[in-house]
């Protein structure tokens, strides 16, 4: 079920009860959602998973598009992950839950000197206290049925480089890392990973309000030794990775998708 989350009454009444799923997807940026579900789904059923079976829950602060008929199993739960109550209500019902990307952001650019307290308020709501509230559910799931499971946190470049008009976001990042390594350090024992992937820019809306100017854009193409931002297949690529069995030994890491701009 999805709502118009501009509509405050409405999206009171979005709880709905959602059966078991494969994969939990906390994301607000809509561009990437449908690529990145389908390829999802698509690698689940090559790896021998009944389509029938892969049942797959969003749960977003945005309104999102109808699903693709080419994946029935999703279900969307609308929420406003900046309201820990009302966020705890949707999950209450979700799950089991195996795995789960952390995707939701925002990205409120201002200037240093002109930071509000609603964007810094809204960005760590959002960015890094979803990620403790949501992980901190499905974790307990995974621990009370004794089940190995794989968390991957969203980051971004900026969590370890400055960005002129960055710095509520960079800092929201720079915490997400570190939030990742002690995540990862703790449910470790639990046969809990934990990493985190460091795009660059993607096209998504988020990335197109922010670097849509090409002059703005040229100044970090440059910063960029391939000289290009990151398309969505190359962070769903590192996502799969880090959810798989080939990553098995991996947790507590900062996975760069920002083509060498680290390096630079």
């Amino acid at each position: 079920m999805c709502v118009d989350l501009g509509h405050w009454e409405t999206a009171e009444q979005v709880l709905v009860s959602v059966g078991p799923i494969d994969l939990l997807v906390n994301s607000g940026a809509v561009a990437l959602l449908q690529p990145f579900l389908e390829i999802i789904v698509w690698g689940l059923t090559d790896h021998g998973v009944p389509s029938s079976m892969v049942k797959i829950s969003i749960v977003a602060h945005v309104a999102f598009p109808t699903p693709s008929p080419t994946c029935p199993g999703i279900e969307p739960v609308c929420v406003d992950l900046g309201d820990w109550e009302a966020t705890e209500r949707a999950l209450d019902s979700v799950g089991p839950v195996d795995l789960l990307v952390n995707n939701a952001a925002v990205a409120l650019l201002q200037p240093f000197l002109e930071v509000t307290k609603d964007a810094f308020d809204r960005s760590f709501e959002v960015n890094l206290r979803a990620v403790i509230q949501v992980s901190q559910i499905v974790a307990r799931g995974l621990i009370a049925r004794g089940a190995p499971g794989a968390i991957v946190n969203i980051s971004s470049q900026c969590s370890q480089r400055a960005v002129t008009n960055h710095s509520v976001y960079c800092s929201t990042k720079g915490a997400l890392d570190m939030l990742t390594k002690v995540m990862a350090l703790e449910l470790g024992p639990h046969k809990i990973r934990v990493n985190a992937v460091n795009p660059t820019v993607v096209m998504t809306p988020m990335g197109q309000a922010a670097w849509s100017d090409p002059c703005k854009a040229k100044t970090m193409l440059d910063r960029i030794p391939l000289g290009k931002f990151a398309e969505v297949e190359h962070v769903v690529d590192a996502i799969l990775f880090l959810l798989s069995d080939r990553s098995g030994m991996t947790t507590g890491s900062t996975l760069p998708v920002e083509g060498g701009f680290w390096a630079n």
